[in-house]
């Protein structure tokens, strides 16, 4: 009673208290009293206690619930009973109750019914003993109609603390017992102010997507009663909810596919077929015309592989398809895009037609069906494309609105590149470019005669025309005109640039009008920064196209008109710059001097360009490309010129001394450093960047010696090393000598997790070198010696996680490059132990790294280099694989998140691949310690077994089924978790073994 009183007294605080610290003492206390045993009991009398409030009668039945779903293993075997007497009666008591409180106790019941053996109900199971409950209580039918609506979502409820077998045995026991659901809620449809509780019921059941033939659906009163209700007024949101069940109902394989439930479908499609009508009917409620069209989007989405034959049936789902895409609000419309998006991929896909036979009759086929589609996909094209206009308030709309309208663009950019897959690109782009006209002509008129010319036959001429006739129209505009509405017309540019890759290179119709028609547009900033990306976005058209070259003058000075517009409109101008330079590198050669004085104007913030230094980056490797194409010496004498903006400026800052340089922000140094890191990455002349790397090191070292305390200037200077070895190499010389002595002696003093990643990177290129195994043997003990003296425990692991990754990155790199150097070197059984330190750490990057790293080690006999070396690693690995094993089965048993399972499991089915038979015994060391309660004997055998066939050679894939069973079965809640890694002590690399007892 005592505790009764206290909890109450806590949530009055927590509801009532002034203060904000009481209030949260209050909650911490009530969540650490769900967590134990005591909880039980509390929260059932409080239930029963009629003096309770609702406060009280809310948290005590999430209690309750919670308790049977996670902490049901905490009863005794014979509690089971006098709960289920309880639970009852607590559904009798609210079938009136509050909402909140019946809904928690049904989920209770519910999970209990997961727990319990379905004979444990008396005959017929949980449904039949809910039946007879609703016979002999009538006037309690609505309590119980919400616990037969929350029993088969209980199913997929992974809450619930039921092992695997236990859960897969629930959903049979339910399947079976299907049928006498759906009798229990027929019989309640004559009970006044019920049908739309029992239409819920039986949606919930139709999830299951077992049990029930297509024949016996479609008669069945269910089914007739919520078909009825399309007819209403009002369209019933239950209703719509089970039509929207059978119709996934109907395609879902395990419930015999499409054919078997035929006679369903026959039922269903023709009844929402005839809602058509009501998608235009603007006295239509939205929600009602939202509910139509979800109807259609998921008979799209469930028979998209019937409708993609072309039949004329299927033919007119796809015009109602095409009827909710033109509605108005976005939202309905959308919900349509995932059908095309289907529909496309099956029609572009031959694997769908291997039922034609020979490839004549396939190729005949696909030819058929997309002639059919297109008229589909060319309204569509229609349909979307004007959604992406920027709204006449733009300027106004606040951060979540910009948002939301981006991906509306997103997504409208989704189905035209769909549209285009069809279509083609080249036809889609037509489609497109008569809007884009049709949207200039400000003389309507004019415009209407010109599109009633126009014909398929007529096309080319009409494009001509239409585009003098713009041409003509805007010359003669006044300059406010011209000004006024830039909206649709960018609207039109954003879906061009969407289907550029669907258009052909060589296109010569559209695109020479579009380029001429750009320079021409007024210079909006929106309006701008949409033609600079689809200048970029075109840029390999303008490489190819004859004419491509003739606009490339106009197009530049569209791009630095951009890079003075806008911050915005200057990012996507600097990087269409870069795909112009990548794709017409060729052509751009003899623009050297122009390109450059862009760049210049960009970088030295003295000119009306707004580029950022991030974008900027974008010209540096704009002209990095270009560089490359130029004859060697050329490319020389444009690299020097290129390095000197980077090297100017930071020369300065080294020159005004060390007290100067020590104090620079960052940000001042790694803006010029990471020009230097594109530089070294795309001027693709190695020995041009090795002279360049040889001129700027002493730069760098000024700058390594002076800011080793510095992580981020250390990453932008370590980083553009790293590029500058993967271009030049061995070209490099003594220059990588002076690096690697330098990183390797700051990193003793300053351990910055990018000097490990540089020498990764040198180790790639030079680790099989024999001249150089004496040096890199030194570079990588030192590396490690410091790096394990630091590593000595998870806590360190968890304060250092970049420098973890990156260390046993490196350490991989040596198991692949370097064995020689690495395996027998005094640091390896060393890096060994740190490894299996931090294997639980729980930084992802670091403890994939770890992971990854000692499977290397576990498949050494599958490196042609590393298989010399195999007894010097079994001298490693076997006096510790029964602590290796033990901690990798903790870390699936529940040590690291699950997310993780796939790569821990890897790494250990490695191991017993590895060790074979004496791998097995460790495991059944470990797993031996698990106690009784939380894995039973047949589990364990089953994990076992799954680890022995691995040690025989099979699949891996064939065994993650078992493993993350196991997995599930040790996670299942809290107390479980915790006693099988208070059995396993994965933190514990020395582990004297006791089996745990049963108990």
């Amino acid at each position: 009673m005592e505790l009764q009183n206290t909890v109450k007294d806590a949530l009055n605080a927590l509801y009532h208290h002034p203060d904000d610290m009481i209030r949260v003492q209050a909650d911490r206390w009530l969540q650490d009293f769900q967590r134990t045993i005591d909880a039980w009991q509390v929260a059932d009398n409080l239930l029963h206690d009629a003096t309770s409030n609702l406060e009280t009668l809310i948290f005590c039945s999430q209690t309750l619930r919670s308790k049977v779903q996670r902490d049901f293993e905490e009863l005794p075997g014979h509690a089971f009973r006098s709960l289920q007497v309880s639970l009852n009666t607590l559904l009798i008591k609210f079938h009136m109750g509050p909402p909140k409180v019946r809904t928690q106790i049904s989920i209770a019941v519910a999970a209990l019914a997961v727990h319990v053996p379905s004979e444990e109900w008396g005959d017929g199971g949980i449904v039949h003993w809910l039946g007879e409950k609703m016979k002999s209580n009538p006037e309690y039918v609505p309590g119980f109609l919400e616990l037969l609506t929350v029993l088969p979502e209980e199913v997929f409820n992974y809450k619930i603390a039921a092992r695997s077998e236990r859960r897969r045995q629930f959903e049979m026991e339910l399947t079976a017992q299907m049928e006498t659901a759906l009798n229990i809620l027929t019989s309640c449809l004559g009970i006044n102010g019920l049908v739309e509780q029992v239409l819920e019921a039986f949606a919930s059941w139709l999830r299951l997507k077992h049990g029930v033939p297509g024949s016996v659906l479609a008669s069945h009163p269910l089914v007739l009663t919520a078909l009825s209700s399309l007819n209403s007024d009002i369209i019933s949101e239950a209703s719509v909810n089970v039509i929207s069940e059978l119709i996934h109902y109907s395609a879902a394989g395990n419930s015999g596919g499409i054919s078997v439930q035929m006679p369903l479908i026959q039922v269903i499609v023709p009844q929402v077929m005839n809602l058509k009508v009501q998608l235009r009917d603007a006295s239509k409620d939205e929600e009602d015309v939202k509910a139509i069209a979800r109807l259609f989007a998921d008979m799209g989405d469930s028979y998209v592989e019937l409708i993609a034959s072309g039949s004329d049936e299927s033919m007119l789902i796809v015009h109602a398809l095409l009827e909710v895409a033109s509605h108005a609000e976005f939202n309905i419309a959308s919900m349509t895009f995932n059908f095309w998006h289907n529909l496309q991929v099956i029609l572009m896909k031959r694997d769908s037609y291997t039922s034609f036979g020979d490839e004549a009759s396939i190729e005949s086929e696909i030819n058929r069906r997309l002639q059919v589609f297109r008229p589909a996909y060319e309204s569509l094209v229609s349909l979307v494309s004007f959604r992406v206009q920027y709204p006449h308030d733009y300027q106004d709309l606040s951060n979540e609105d910009l948002k939301e309208f981006k991906q509306t663009r997103y997504a409208v950019a989704d189905v035209l590149i769909d549209a285009a897959s069809v279509l083609g690109g080249d036809a889609t782009l037509k489609i497109l470019y008569m809007k884009l006209l049709e949207m200039s002509l400000w003389d309507d008129h004019f415009a209407k005669c010109l599109c009633y010319l126009f014909s398929e036959r007529l096309q080319n001429l009409f494009i001509v025309i239409l585009t003098l006739s713009l041409q003509y129209l805007k010359a003669m505009a006044p300059c406010d005109d011209k000004q006024s509405e830039w909206r649709p017309t960018e609207a039109v540019l954003f879906c061009i640039r969407a289907i550029s890759n669907y258009v052909s290179v060589v296109e010569a119709e559209v695109l020479p009008q579009v380029m001429t028609l750009l320079p021409k547009l007024p210079q909006q900033p929106q309006l701008l920064q949409t033609v600079c990306l689809i200048i970029g976005a075109y840029s390999k058209w303008l490489d190819t196209a004859p004419s491509g070259i003739s606009v490339l003058p106009s197009v530049l000075d569209l791009l630095t008109n951009g890079m003075g517009m806008s911050e915005d409109c200057a990012a996507a101008a600097a990087l269409a710059f870069r795909h112009i330079c990548d794709d017409c590198r060729q052509k751009l050669c003899g623009f050297c001097d122009g390109l450059f004085l862009i760049y210049q104007t960009a970088v030295s913030g003295e000119g009306r360009f707004k580029v950022s230094p991030e974008d900027s980056l974008h010209l540096v490797e704009a002209l990095c490309v270009v560089i490359t194409e130029l004859p060697p010496e050329r490319a020389k004498e444009a690299l020097e010129a290129l390095c000197l903006s980077a090297v100017t400026p930071l020369q300065e800052i080294i020159n005004q001394g060390p007290e100067v340089l020590a104090k620079k922000h960052a940000r001042e140094l790694t803006v010029h450093i990471d020009r230097f890191a594109y530089i070294f990455r795309y001027v693709n002349h190695p020995e041009a960047v090795a002279d360049a790397i040889q001129r700027v090191w002493p730069l760098f070292k000024a700058i390594f010696d002076h800011r080793a305390w510095d992580m981020r200037t250390m990453e932008s200077l370590c980083r553009a090393c790293k590029y500058a070895v993967r271009t030049s190499g061995r070209l490099m010389g003594v220059t990588i000598g002076a690096m690697l002595e330098e990183i390797q002696g700051l990193y003793q003093h300053h351990l910055q997790s990018c000097f490990l990643y540089l020498s990764s990177e040198v180790i790639k290129f030079f680790g099989s070198d024999p001249s150089c195994a004496n040096y890199l043997k030194t570079l990588i003990e030192s590396l490690f010696q410091r790096t394990t003296f630091v590593l000595t425990n998870i806590k360190e692991f968890t304060a250092r996680p970049d420098i973890a990754d990156d260390c046993f990155l490196l350490a991989s790199r040596c198991m692949r490059y370097c064995p020689q150097i690495f395996i027998p070197s005094p640091v390896f059984p060393c890096l060994v132990d740190c490894a299996m330190s931090g294997i639980t750490v729980m930084h992802r990057e670091a403890c994939t790294s770890i992971l990854t790293f000692l499977s290397d080690i576990f498949d050494l006999a599958k490196s042609c280099k590393g298989t010399h070396f195999i007894s010097i690693r079994d001298n490693v690995v076997i006096p510790r694989g029964p602590a290796i094993s033990r901690i990798l089965i903790a870390s699936i048993g529940g040590a690291l998140p699950s997310s993780r399972i796939e790569t821990v499991t890897y790494a250990l089915l490695a191991l017993m691949r590895a060790y074979g038979v004496l791998a097995l015994e460790w495991a059944k060391e470990s797993v031996v310690l698990i106690p009784e309660r939380a894995m039973t004997e047949a589990e364990r055998s089953r994990f076992l077994q799954a680890l022995s066939d691995a040690a025989s050679g099979a699949d891996v894939r064939s065994l993650m089924g078992p493993i993350d069973e196991m997995s599930d079965i040790c996670r299942r809640n809290r107390n479980v978790q915790e006693m099988v890694l208070q059995a396993l002590k994965p933190l514990e690399l020395n582990l004297v073994p006791v089996v745990s007892s049963s108990s």
